[in-house]
């Protein structure tokens, strides 16, 4: 078998454990997220959680995937995590089970998204949590977002996609 083609031929669980294929958001606009519940940027999940009400029914969906590699700032069970992101900001979209996003164990998903998008001076790095991926309807990622990047900054560039 090559090389995976585009973001839908990886899979990852949800926080629910449920092994879920990324083809299941084939034709949408996704903006992958890996994220932390412990950390300075954590309030973003508001504004990620906005992005997807208000693009959602024109096919944005946002992808957080929790990850534990940045000082422990994601050091909760699946379940902490799912009470915590719904509790303090409200969170419907998809969150998937922590995973690598550097080093020897990188999830392929996060090893496709640097290779086609490295990040500055072509480092593949992720250097913190909130590292933000624009994919477009072909499942080709299209732009990488620094942790900073506010993601009310990220709407045009959405719609343009959409």
């Amino acid at each position: 078998m090559g090389a995976p083609a585009s973001i839908y031929d990886f899979s990852a669980p949800l926080l629910s454990g449920e092994q879920t294929s990324l083809s299941k958001w084939r034709g949408r606009v996704l903006l992958i997220v890996n994220t932390a519940s412990h950390c300075g940027l954590t309030p973003q999940y508001t504004g990620l959680q906005r992005l997807h009400e208000r693009l959602e029914w024109k096919g944005l969906t946002v992808l957080g995937f929790p990850c534990n590699q940045f000082f422990d700032q994601e050091f909760g069970t699946e379940s902490e995590i799912t009470r915590f992101c719904r509790e303090n900001f409200g969170v419907t979209f998809p969150m998937f089970s922590r995973l690598k996003v550097n080093g020897r164990r990188t999830h392929p998903l996060y090893h496709h998204l640097k290779q086609h998008k490295p990040g500055i001076l072509g480092t593949g790095m992720i250097k913190w949590n909130f590292t933000k991926f624009l994919v477009d309807r072909n499942g080709e990622p299209v732009a990488r977002y620094a942790p900073r990047t506010k993601p009310e900054d990220l709407e045009q560039p959405i719609r343009n996609l959409l």
